[in-house]
């Protein structure tokens, strides 16, 4: 990276270049290794077990609705963590919430191994749920306490490059290792991912918050900050349309394993394959996204991006209740929703977070990844509620 295409940065932190040095390329990929690996568990945690939903539906004795169910409550346990977590970074750095988060996570990953039935695993799940949200909201808040505009565009372009991988390859990697084992393994990995994260936070990150620009706030000084936030139009606008794209996102997530293999008869392998094809699509729209950024601005962008997907799932829905649908033709149509989606996240995100002063970036991170993972959440469930209307319409994911 050239001095010319330098990111901005906010303030002098300790442990990160000092403003107005140039950053080389070597230092900001290890920033976006790093805070990628962070925000790629929620996937991992979300994605990897999706091709044993119907080996976990039997050895448990569960249903269809009780195993979706524990994907719910990973995402609300997001959600809510998030609305902890990120004031919490905001009082006292994101280095301590972030280390107690990630090895919450840890501990929880393993006794997901154990869980003796469908209710403790929804619980367990919850509780990981509220420990990963570590990962999301800090990185989110690093990242603003560090660029601005453009170079903020830029820089979760790449990071969502990063981050993609892990809805890519989880399927992938949780369909092979069902082929050598049962689907407790999953979490193992998901321990160990967590883990390498925990040093990776360790031994590299450092604080990027000043003492100076901390704030500790009661909780009626908390409520005042997110009632102020609520009625900023600049972070509510771009926070609903994050939010209803998750929804989207993750009611696809939560039922397509479903759709998949038992409306379509696709095996586990075939199903991984689809769901790594279709976030390849998104990834595919996060860089395209990114290398438009500066002869196209953020609200085109997301313009464009959000026409997308509204399109892609008019789309299902008329291939649905017209009796035409075809594996490939629901996946193609997926893969096009997922490309608009990659171009609706980095610029929705960046459109909150810009406008926020560093002291509440925190706050205003948790605050959308709250909503944004309980719209998720809320769909999904509802999705899971409602599977007589998915095979009455054939294929409909919704």
């Amino acid at each position: 990276m050239s001095s010319a295409h330098a990111p901005s940065w906010s303030a002098d932190v300790g442990g990160f270049p000092p403003s107005g040095r140039p950053r080389s390329r070597g230092w900001v990929a290890g920033l976006v290794l790093v805070l990628g690996v962070l925000t790629a568990v929620g996937p991992l945690a979300t994605d990897m077990y999706l091709p044993a939903f119907p080996e976990i539906t039997r050895e448990l004795g569960a249903t269809e609705g009780q195993i979706q169910l524990t994907l719910t409550a990973v995402m609300v346990g997001i959600a809510v963590g998030q609305l902890v977590i990120g004031p919490m970074s905001d009082a006292w750095g994101r280095r301590g919430p972030l280390l107690v988060g990630v090895a919450l996570f840890t501990v929880t990953s393993v006794l997901c191994v154990f869980v003796p039935d469908a209710t403790t695993f929804a619980a367990v799940r919850f509780v990981q749920g509220v420990a990963g949200a570590a990962g999301a909201v800090i990185a989110r808040a690093v990242v603003r306490d560090l660029f601005a505009g453009d170079d903020a565009v830029r820089f979760f372009s790449r990071l969502a490059l990063v981050m993609m991988l892990a809805p890519l390859l989880a399927p992938l990697v949780g369909a092979q290792l069902l082929l050598v084992g049962p689907w407790q393994l999953s979490f193992w990995v998901l321990a160990g991912v967590s883990a390498l994260s925990f040093v990776l936070v360790l031994v590299w990150l450092p604080e990027s918050l000043p003492v100076v620009d901390r704030r500790a706030r009661g909780p009626r000084e908390l409520l005042v900050t997110v009632g102020r936030l609520l009625r900023d139009p600049r972070f509510v606008g771009p926070v609903l349309t994050v939010g209803l794209s998750f929804g989207m996102l993750f009611t696809y997530v939560s039922s397509f394993s479903f759709v998949s293999q038992e409306e379509f008869g696709a095996s586990p392998w075939t199903y991984a394959w689809l769901f790594a094809a279709n976030s390849l699509a998104m990834m595919a729209g996060t860089q395209v996204n990114g290398g438009v950024g500066g002869s196209c601005g953020d609200a085109r962008r997301l313009g464009a991006g959000s026409g997308g997907g509204v399109s892609a799932v008019v789309a299902l829905l008329v291939v649905a209740l017209s009796g035409v649908a075809g594996l490939g033709l629901v996946a193609g149509l997926l893969g096009l929703m997922m490309f608009s989606v990659g171009f609706i996240l980095p610029n929705a995100t960046v459109r909150a977070l810009d406008g926020q002063p560093a002291a509440v970036a925190g706050t205003a991170s948790a605050l959308m990844g709250a909503l944004q993972f309980a719209l998720g959440g809320g769909v999904a469930a509802l999705a899971g509620m409602t599977p007589r209307v998915r095979r009455r319409c054939g294929v409909w994911p919704w």
